[in-house]
């Protein structure tokens, strides 16, 4: 990649040295929230609250600043080159964005935000919804006054969806959630009726652990080579940082082994794309991630695509043995049979199967786009939730905190998030066929724990790009096709096929 830095307009060295005022900032507040979920002292929120609302003003002071406004108005007829296209593009899509939204909502939305986590926390601990329903109510009005202000002529959600994918809109997430509806209902149904089903081992469950806790199943693969990445608990797994320093948290159940090490895979997934992001560009738009399809297409490529992959327990067999004494016996087909086991009536989404998941992800979406387009009050959410999880899934919550409570993303104001679950599921499945094309005998590579040929097709291909090019673009670049769903449905029919003799 060219040296964009180099012989650039005045106005374009003006605009990367604001942004990187933004960008360390977006860092800052990034650490603070990252305490705020894992290291904090219990108290300690109403303070913490207070310091993310702040942080969060004087973000959007400096992203919507004057000077901003002047290098990108200065920009419009320069001749710049591809890379710096690129940059002013997308802090371009920032600002027009954020300088519409009034510094006071952006505040109130952040504080509000700090308060409905612990909130949430607190009403998940004691499966008391009503405890958390006041703050969802409150970010659902804030969240769209936001969206009014960005454009008050689309749908609200449509602008909301924006904030987490920008370049595939809300027609496409539609489109791809109804093809997978489409798709994976039969083959659920053909799953649960195959005679396949009950000979399959039964969840690893209830084992008996030898050490304090299963280790990290990314413990024997290679970082990215820059950067440092760091492990924690928190109550909903998740990864923040850049390419010098990521975080991730995962959590551990003895009782589940195989659901602690699919969560830290999937964690792994993220930590790996930051770290493999362009050190030299830190700072700028091209050092930073794509969005939250691509994101969590690398996610979801290392915890389905990999972690659940024959030749991943072929090598991780013996380790997961060596911490839990009820393994002793397992072999490498019982535990790839079950990491891939099939529970329509599983309750918790970051604990489904590779098929049921997106059942998950549609119920959200459909709740979470009436809640904005002001179709379903707050109070209705966990009925309706449980109808809806009923109805996919032939299940009902026995509680709020196994139902309406599991997932942290509403707390953060977080509308829109979701469909990138699944967008991301489909785009892990279209670039793991390409490097699976282009890296000889992946499959051995895996069997052997050499993750570093599909780690670095991966980086060449799509971390080191940054925001470089658009969503489509990146897909493009990558696998030389269009987004499609196209390699997910094959992937899961061959899979699971094998997998129940459909």
């Amino acid at each position: 990649m060219s040296n964009h830095r180099e012989d650039a307009p005045e106005a374009y060295t003006a605009l990367l040295d604001q942004y990187e005022r933004v960008t360390a900032l977006g860092g800052a507040q990034g650490v603070l929230s990252w305490d705020q979920q894992v290291m904090m002292p219990d108290g300690g929120n109403p303070a913490r609250s207070k310091q993310l609302s702040v942080a969060s003003g004087l973000s959007h002071d400096l992203l919507t600043d004057d000077v901003v406004g002047d290098a990108l108005a200065d920009l419009e007829t320069a001749d710049l080159t591809v890379e710096q296209d690129a940059v002013v593009r997308e802090i371009e899509r920032q600002y027009v964005r954020a300088e519409r939204v009034p510094r006071d909502l952006v505040e109130e939305i952040s504080q509000t935000s700090s308060e409905a986590l612990q909130a949430w926390e607190e009403a998940r601990e004691t499966d008391d919804f009503e405890t958390f329903a006041p703050y969802l109510d409150e970010l659902v009005d804030l969240k769209r006054e936001y969206a009014e202000h960005i454009d008050d002529e689309r749908d609200p959600y449509a602008v909301l969806f924006e904030d987490y994918e920008p370049y595939l809109d809300l027609e496409t997430a539609e489109r791809v959630l109804d093809r997978l509806r489409e798709e994976l209902v039969p083959l659920i149904e053909a799953v649960e009726d195959s005679d396949a089903t009950s000979p399959r081992p039964s969840r690893v469950t209830r084992s008996t652990r030898r050490r304090r806790r299963p280790p990290p199943a990314t413990s024997s693969t290679p970082s990215a080579s820059t950067g440092t990445a760091g492990l924690d608990t928190s109550t909903h797994p998740f990864t923040s940082g850049n390419q010098f320093d990521t975080r991730i948290t995962t959590r551990f159940s003895e009782e589940e082994p195989l659901d602690s090490m699919m969560s830290t895979v999937h964690e792994f997934g993220h930590a790996r794309y930051n770290l493999g992001l362009a050190r030299e560009e830190y700072g700028t738009p091209l050092g930073e991630a794509r969005d939250l399809t691509v994101h969590e297409s690398q996610s979801r490529l290392w915890e389905n695509h990999v972690g659940r992959s024959r030749a991943f327990w072929e090598r991780f067999t013996p380790t997961l043995a060596e911490h839990f004494s009820s393994l002793d016996d397992a072999t490498p087909r019982d535990l790839y049979e079950a990491a891939n086991r099939v529970y329509p009536d599983n309750l918790i989404r970051v604990e489904a199967d590779e098929l049921t998941y997106h059942m998950h992800i549609v119920l959200r979406f459909e709740i979470e786009r009436d809640l904005i387009a002001g179709d379903l009050d707050v109070s209705e959410v966990p009925a309706v939730w449980n109808e809806k999880m009923e109805s996919y899934l032939g299940v009902r919550p026995e509680s709020d905190a196994r139902g309406v409570l599991q997932d942290i993303h509403w707390s953060h104001g977080n509308f829109g998030y979701f469909p990138t679950y699944s967008l991301g599921s489909v785009l892990a499945a279209q670039l793991y066929a390409h490097a699976e094309s282009d890296i000889d005998d992946l499959d051995a590579s895996i069997r052997e724990g050499d993750f570093d040929p599909l780690g670095d097709w991966l980086a060449e291909n799509v971390h080191r790009h940054g925001c470089r090019y658009t969503t489509p673009d990146l897909i493009e670049e990558a696998t030389g096709e269009a987004f499609s769903a196209d390699h997910f449905v094959d992937h899961v029919r061959a899979k699971f096929g094998e997998l129940y003799d459909l």
